[in-house]
C-alpha cells in the first residue's frame, strides 16, 4: 500500500481527545496496511500515532533533525529513523519519502508542514494526494481564511482545490485512496 505522512501536534499538554485521535489514525492506517511517515517524535500526538500505528501491526517511518534527537524526543521505536540536518531538510525527506499527506490537528509547527507540501504540489513539484481532517470544525476558521485568499486572487481556485477536507480519519483515508488509484 501506500507511505502517508501525517502531519500533527507533539505537544505535551494536549486534551486527551487529541492524543486518541491521532491513536486511533495510526492504527486505521495500520489496518488498512499503509506506511505510517511521521516526524519522528515520541511525544504527544505524533507519539500516540506512531504507538497507534505499531499497536495495529503497521510500519512507521520517522524523520527527525538532529536537534530533536537531542533533546530526547526521537520515537526510537520507529522501524526506521531518519536523522536530517535540519528541519528544512526533514520536510524534504518526509515529502520524498511519502505518496499521501494527512493533516490532523496541530499548531504552528503542523502548519508550516502541511503549508510546504501545499505549495510545493502547486507549483507542480508533486501531484501526492494531500487532505486535511477538520475535526470538530478544528480548522475552520483557517479555511474561512484561505477561501477568502482565493476570493481576492491571492490563491488561485485550483490552487485550493489540491488540499481536500475531511470530518474524519476515514473520510480522509478513503479520499486519499481514491487519489491513489
Amino acid at each position: 500500500m501506500a507511505a502517508i505522512c501525517v502531519f500533527c501536534a507533539s505537544s505535551r499538554t494536549l486534551d486527551q481527545r487529541w492524543l486518541d485521535l491521532a491513536a486511533e489514525t495510526g492504527a486505521q492506517l495500520a489496518r488498512r496496511g499503509h506506511t505510517l511517515v511521521s516526524g519522528g517524535g515520541c511525544v504527544g500526538m505524533m507519539g500516540a500515532l506512531a504507538d497507534g500505528a505499531r499497536a495495529a501491526g503497521g510500519r512507521t517511518v520517522g524523520v527527525i533533525p538532529q536537534s530533536l534527537v537531542d533533546l530526547e524526543v526521537a520515537d526510537l521505536a520507529s522501524d526506521e529513523l531518519l536523522v536530517t540536518e535540519s528541519m528544512a531538510d526533514r520536510k524534504t525527506l518526509m515529502i520524498e519519502k511519502s505518496d499521501a499527506f494527512l493533516t490532523l490537528p496541530g499548531g504552528l509547527g503542523t502548519l508550516d508542514e502541511l503549508f510546504e507540501v501545499w505549495t510545493t504540489a502547486t507549483l507542480a513539484l508533486h501531484a501526492k494526494p494531500m487532505v486535511l481532517v477538520d475535526t470538530d470544525g478544528f480548522y475552520r476558521p483557517l479555511l474561512d481564511w484561505l477561501a477568502a485568499l482565493a476570493d481576492q486572487t491571492f490563491l488561485k481556485p485550483a490552487g485550493l482545490d489540491l488540499l481536500a477536507v475531511a470530518r474524519s480519519v476515514p473520510e480522509a483515508l478513503d479520499a486519499i485512496e481514491s487519489r491513489l488509484t
